[in-house]
């Protein structure tokens, strides 16, 4: 079986110079790797509205997919919760395929995948040998991290149902091994002097980053190097969190950089537009979180800067660990796959009812949190009991004036994106996020995130909100159409069956 040997081999290639200690290792995890990108690969062709995909039929050996241009494709039932890489191989036709790269470029062979097909191929290949190289040096300590970058660093999979889950076309090994958290490297932040005047800022710049009519923007050095391409000044030492281009200053903020490299779907920018509410809405989110009881805190946006458009831009923002009491630690939801929580049936149940309090809670008023893995945190008692939750990173929140007015809050001065009273999209931004996405990647599997939500749902409060997501079906980004659709702007949803009537082998639509 032949697998995608150029971006294996490249990889290979390029870690036998930098790390040849590593080698072994990254050979090693590559059938796993393959493993965990077919899996997330096969949840889209089984669960996303694909054009390509004319029919699905469930039988006792697994889910047959009739495909446009005739051909068929089996593999097993498909779990659309499912973390584990429990994908090992399915068949096009007669053919049996392990590789998720090979896989797509054969389909693609076919014709009539669009024209995002073959670029979507080799960034499987590039996500497989990535995450291939992140597993190999997976060896952090298993005892409880002290600092909550440390939690950060030991999410290795990343995103846990993205089939670019760890794909980072323009970074080489060497990059990925100096800048990427799992790697644990220290990362020299540096800064680039702009007229104060040419500048955008919101609440407040620090001292440290002023001299008199200019001001400093911190810089990612690969942003620098690759994008900018200029020199810069060395300012401070920093580690990545789980979002690469934000970073944690000893004993400081988070300091979040533009970082304009494809990092799963999308090329991220720090925009205007973001850099311009950042301020209003740290504000106004401070206040909406004093009505959930001391349940949730939201870490405020310190101040926000963007100079000549989003190739240059920073926003500094509160550490979470502020927000973590004597013995407590904080830590992103998808850092609890590393504890002992999601094998808890009870703690499990317990993080899901904190989760779905508090967002139905914020929903109800009017805002609708994307409380993924990466953005909704959780504080832990010693014990490992959840105790409160920590909301970060507000630029892709929803804001429904009018559901705001019923409850005679005043809404945020704000326009654009983030205001919309449409409550398909409001409900999406929620559940897509938090239900398919953080619950479900603690639970790990449909069945157990069915138990968590059955042992739940009929304590909470009985919203139209929670109405809705009682009679499902779950709505959840289409991620593998979007990257077969790179001319179409903007998200697009599938719909995932239920997990509270989910029963084992019987989860394909």
């Amino acid at each position: 079986m032949s697998h995608s040997p150029t971006a294996e081999a490249e990889v290979a290639a390029e870690l036998k110079a930098v790390r040849p200690a590593l080698l072994p290792r990254y050979d090693a995890e590559l059938p796993g790797a393959r493993a965990a990108v077919l899996t997330r690969l096969w949840r889209g062709l089984a669960h996303e509205p694909l054009p390509w995909v004319t029919g699905r039929a469930r039988g006792a050996y697994g889910l047959t997919l009739r495909l446009a241009d005739g051909r068929t494709l089996h593999g097993p039932h498909a779990d659309p919760y499912a973390t584990s890489g429990y994908v090992t191989a399915v068949r096009l036709d007669r053919e049996r395929y392990d590789d998720p790269a090979r896989l797509m470029a054969s389909l693609a062979a076919g014709g009539g995948w669009g024209p995002g097909a073959a670029g979507f191929a080799a960034e499987l290949g590039h996500s497989v040998a990535s995450l291939a190289l992140s597993r190999a040096a997976d060896d952090h300590p298993k005892e409880w991290p002290e600092q909550d970058w440390e939690w950060e660093q030991r999410v290795v999979d990343g995103h846990p149902y993205h089939p670019n889950c760890r794909s980072r076309p323009g970074f080489s090994v060497a990059d990925q091994l100096a800048y990427a958290p799992e790697h644990r490297p220290v990362v020299r932040l540096g800064t680039l002097p702009v007229p104060a005047a040419e500048c955008l800022v919101t609440g407040v710049w620090p001292e440290e980053l002023r001299d008199g009519d200019r001001l400093s923007v911190p810089v990612h050095p690969w942003q620098a190097a690759h994008v900018l391409k200029r020199p810069y000044d060395d300012w401070r030492a920093a580690r990545p969190l789980m979002s690469l281009r934000t970073l944690a200053l000893p004993g400081g903020p988070h300091v979040k950089t533009a970082l304009s490299a494809r990092l799963t779907s999308s090329v991220r920018d720090i925009s205007p537009y973001s850099v311009e509410a950042a301020a209003v809405l740290s504000d106004f989110a401070a206040e909406l979180a004093d009505r959930t009881d001391g349940l949730l805190h939201i870490t405020r946006t310190l101040g926000a800067v963007t100079a000549r458009g989003p190739e240059l831009a920073a926003l500094l923002r509160e550490s979470p660990e502020r927000y973590a009491g004597p013995g407590e630690r904080v830590l992103p939801v998808a850092a609890l796959t590393t504890t002992r929580l999601p094998q808890d049936p009870g703690r499990l149940a317990a993080f899901a009812r904190l989760a779905l309090t508090v967002g139905l809670r914020l929903l109800d008023l009017g805002v609708a949190l994307e409380a993924h893995g990466q953005n909704l945190l959780v504080v832990l008692a010693a014990d490992g009991s959840p105790r409160r939750l920590v909301y970060r990173d507000l630029a892709d929140i929803r804001i429904s004036p009018a559901r705001l007015a019923r409850h005679g809050i005043a809404p945020p001065a704000l326009t654009g994106r983030l205001v919309t009273d449409d409550e398909t999209a409001l409900r999406r931004k929620l559940f897509g996020s938090l239900v398919a996405g953080a619950l479900a990647s603690a639970a790990g599997s449909g069945p157990a995130l069915g138990a968590a939500l059955a042992a739940v749902v009929p304590e909470l409060p009985d919203t139209s909100d929670l109405v809705a997501l009682r009679r499902g079906p779950v709505p959840a980004k289409a991620l593998t159409l979007m990257r077969l659709s790179p001319g179409t702007p903007g998200d697009r949803w599938t719909d995932l069956p239920h997990p509270l009537v989910l029963e084992p082998g019987t989860v394909d639509q």
